[in-house]
């Protein structure tokens, strides 16, 4: 390993493993976001919005996060939409991760009993207040393991940001590639700073867990005590 080559090429990675970790937080906030939306309206069975729930879920999951990314950053222009690299990396991200997290919360809020919900409104809640502090925190409890592997994923197809133009962490590597043939070297700091984004949030997420099941969350059943 050329340390002086490393050292030449860090303030490139630096400066793109920011930016797409930028995008990676605003992408899965948003999927965080959408997918609790979608879950709660496919749970309900809302008329028509469930059709168009289950429609997009099928759609989204069905096709890669790379096509999604030309239909919007190719596609769009032609009627007249022109998104940036990043507007389209963060929209294409919360697209498809927003797919995943609504089957994950769906999960977690088939797991929650209707007793829950009889228990909550029998103690004075309103459907919304049992909704809020009773189903939707013992989903989340249940739900958190798929959460974790739904996040890490979402973080490594970020690694097809390059294809729209996108100066992320893979568009770096290939572009010093390209420039020094330098291979090895461009490829072991691009696993290097996937692994430094990773690595943290699958720990955090691993004491989360440790957490909730040492506090009686993810059984789903808080407020019967069974």
């Amino acid at each position: 390993m050329d340390w002086s080559i490393v050292k030449q090429y860090l303030p490139f990675y630096q400066e793109a493993f920011f930016l797409t970790l930028h995008i990676a937080v605003w992408g899965i906030l948003g999927s965080f976001l959408l997918g609790l939306i979608v879950s709660v309206i496919r749970h309900y069975r809302l008329p028509v919005f469930s059709q168009l729930a289950t429609a997009y879920i099928e759609l989204s999951r069905n096709t890669p996060l790379l096509i999604q990314l030309f239909f919007l950053y190719f596609g769009l222009p032609r009627i007249g939409i022109v998104l940036s690299s990043e507007v389209c990396a963060t929209v294409g991200l919360i697209f498809l991760g927003g797919a995943y997290m609504a089957e994950s919360f769906r999960s977690g809020l088939e797991a929650v009993s209707q007793t829950q919900h009889e228990i909550g409104l029998a103690i004075g809640l309103t459907p919304f207040q049992v909704f809020r502090y009773v189903v939707l925190r013992q989903a989340t409890a249940v739900a958190l393991p798929s959460f974790s592997a739904n996040v890490i994923f979402l973080i490594k197809e970020t690694s097809v940001f390059s294809a729209v133009a996108l100066a992320d962490l893979m568009y770096v590597a290939k572009d010093l590639i390209g420039l020094y043939y330098e291979t090895d070297i461009a490829l072991a700091m691009l696993v290097v700073a996937y692994l430094i984004m990773l690595l943290p949030i699958s720990l955090v997420f691993s004491w989360i867990e440790r957490r909730l099941r040492h506090a009686g969350f993810g059984n789903a059943s808080t407020l019967s005590g069974k």
